[in-house]
């Protein structure tokens, strides 16, 4: 893709014979349209495209957390780009074609705050799950008034339930409602923290599966 700076005709926009043209995030680019693949299914090919289809389902239902969990690394790209390349990398385990998401070693937020102590999840009552935390202010750069990003995935039913203003980190403790008919469903849980004033954001960390009452 060659990006267009500067040009007596300005940007180009749509296909001239071959080349494309077009703008994103308010950047000029021309590339050439790929010619065709005569064997579109080579064994890697495939590899990647199933790695890609498995990241994609568990990122998908948290799509609005991931703009907040992954904005430190929205660098000329989107936030869910950014999570799809760090998980694509770090967070698929298995052979082809069962790649799973390793959920201890998927990011849903990404940053040098520093992170939660000793999560745990639950679901004491119908209905709710709840998440719980050492309140570790004054470790590294975690502060008091860190608000906590809880995000719970329902895989069974590709949906999430989540929050990006929990509690603060000091009240170590936050109660989350799901849907009634979650009831007797698992949900991966994970929590990270996010500054006050939202500029900071924390690694989450996996809370594991919890059943829910």
């Amino acid at each position: 893709m060659g990006k267009i700076n500067q040009g007596i005709l300005g940007g180009v926009s749509g296909q001239v014979g071959n080349v494309i043209g077009g703008t994103w995030k308010g950047i000029d680019y021309l590339r050439i349209k790929p010619s065709s693949v005569a064997n579109p299914r080579t064994e890697g090919q495939v590899d990647q495209r199933s790695k890609f289809s498995t990241v994609l389902k568990f990122l998908q239902p948290m799509t609005d957390f991931l703009r907040v969990g992954f904005k430190q690394y929205a660098n000329k790209m989107t936030q869910f780009n950014a999570a799809m390349s760090y998980n694509l990398n770090n967070a698929i385990t298995g052979a082809y074609p069962n790649f799973m998401v390793d959920y201890a070693s998927a990011l849903v937020s990404r940053g040098n705050l520093t992170g939660a102590a000793n999560g745990a999840a639950s679901s004491p009552s119908a209905g709710n799950v709840e998440a719980t935390w050492t309140d570790n202010s004054g470790s590294g750069s975690a502060l008091a008034t860190d608000k906590a990003l809880i995000a719970l995935l329902n895989t069974t039913r590709g949906e999430a339930v989540f929050t990006t203003a929990g509690p603060a980190r000091s009240v170590g403790t936050a109660t989350i409602p799901v849907p009634s008919e979650y009831s007797g469903e698992d949900v991966e849980v994970f929590l990270g923290f996010a500054s006050e004033d939202g500029t900071k954001v924390a690694n989450s960390s996996y809370l594991g599966s919890v059943t829910v009452a």
